[in-house]
């Protein structure tokens, strides 16, 4: 027999989300609505989609393992020095290296009950042992987190800033704040997934060259290029050069990252989907309004819309829309499990959504 580790042995076998595509196998059959994973449905740039075209006659070479120009062109476009960027395989695999990077077994870490799940199975994976503090408001809590930090000692406090699986967000002045309540040694890991779709002054003003934060992005969301795996981190350069240490420095496919490129000038699509979005964040609020359902305030590409029940309704609710073809998924937490999550889409996918919607709340109050 292989000879795990003890922390291995220890650990269930886990996925933090299980895809679609294991629920339509499972299924039989495709959704005609796939409205669950916060994908853009509006898809990337035309000019991503060329530069990607015209890429793969080149897949036969491996990609840079420095992301040289990618980098680059996002220093450019943040303002900041190419040795304060990181790019990986998603905020996912970015979040997996730091772990790497700052955790050893026993190691405490701090984060809100309900956060994004994907980070907890990375503290888990290399031994850390995890604090959560409630959401407040349907929103995370930074100032309890930081409470939680200093009294745990904790090496890493992750803040979503905006929320998922909520959409709520914080101004900048909350996080400035709260970087600047931070316990000596502790590291602010600021997941800013969705920070493309946020209002006016949600981004926090902090110096490239602070070793207290960093600060993950990606081309999966606003970008359109979720299977393409390009996240990219911004921090200090020390920091940033010890991702060397640890990281799959071939794990970025060449076909990505000349789209994630492309996709970083094409300034006039991401203002398209912005526009997009925006109209079906209203779209879904309607649908849900005219079925007694809330939606929550979102900065996202998604709607949580609270079904005023609890948690074992709106997981019968998922299921009903599932059996009418529909995927939405809901936050795991109480009490933001008495909600649903409903990514923005076209026009025609709602409108299988505002068709299945009545029939499948029927069924689960039934």
């Amino acid at each position: 027999m292989p000879r795990y580790t003890d922390l291995v042995q220890s650990l269930p076998a886990t996925v933090p989300f299980v895809g679609p595509e294991t629920q339509e196998r499972t299924r039989g059959k495709p959704f005609r609505a796939r409205l669950g994973a916060n994908e853009s449905l509006f898809g990337p740039a035309p000019e991503a989609l060329a530069a990607m075209r015209a890429a793969a006659s080149e897949v036969w070479m491996y990609a840079d393992p420095e992301s040289h120009d990618l980098r680059h062109a996002l220093a450019e476009s943040l303002g900041v020095a190419p040795e304060n960027v990181i790019v990986g395989e998603g905020i996912d695999g970015l979040l997996g290296y730091l772990c790497r990077l700052m955790l050893a077994p026993g190691d405490p870490v701090v984060t809100s009950d309900g956060a994004y799940p994907t980070f907890n199975y990375h503290v888990a994976g290399f031994g850390g042992v995890l604090h959560k503090v409630p959401y407040r408001d349907d929103a995370e809590d930074p100032q309890a987190l930081v409470a939680e930090a200093a009294r745990t000692g904790a090496k890493l406090v992750y803040l979503a800033n905006p929320d998922n699986p909520m959409g709520s967000w914080h101004p900048a002045a909350r996080i400035e704040a709260m970087i600047e309540a931070l316990p000596a040694g502790c590291l602010l890991l600021l997941d800013e997934a969705y920070v493309e779709f946020a209002p006016e002054g949600t981004a926090p003003r902090i110096a490239e060259s602070d070793p207290r934060v960093i600060r993950l992005r990606t081309f999966s969301k606003a970008h359109g290029m979720a299977g393409a795996r390009i996240g990219y981190g911004i921090g200090a350069p020390g920091l940033i050069s010890a991702f060397d240490k640890v990281r799959n420095h071939f794990g970025i496919g060449r076909i990505g990252q000349i789209g994630a490129l492309a996709a970083l000038r094409a300034e006039g699509w991401l203002a398209h989907v912005r526009a997009e979005v925006a109209v079906a964040r209203q779209r879904i609020a309607a649908i849900g309004a005219e079925n007694g359902l809330t939606a929550l305030p979102s900065a996202t590409n998604f709607v949580t819309l609270d079904c005023h029940r609890d948690g074992a309704f709106a997981r019968r609710l998922l299921g009903e829309l599932a059996a009418r073809d529909v995927f939405v998924r809901m936050p795991f937490v109480a009490p933001g499990d008495r909600c649903i999550r409903v990514s923005a889409g076209p026009a025609e996918v709602l409108d299988i959504l505002a068709g299945a919607l009545p029939e499948a709340l029927a069924a689960a109050r039934g």
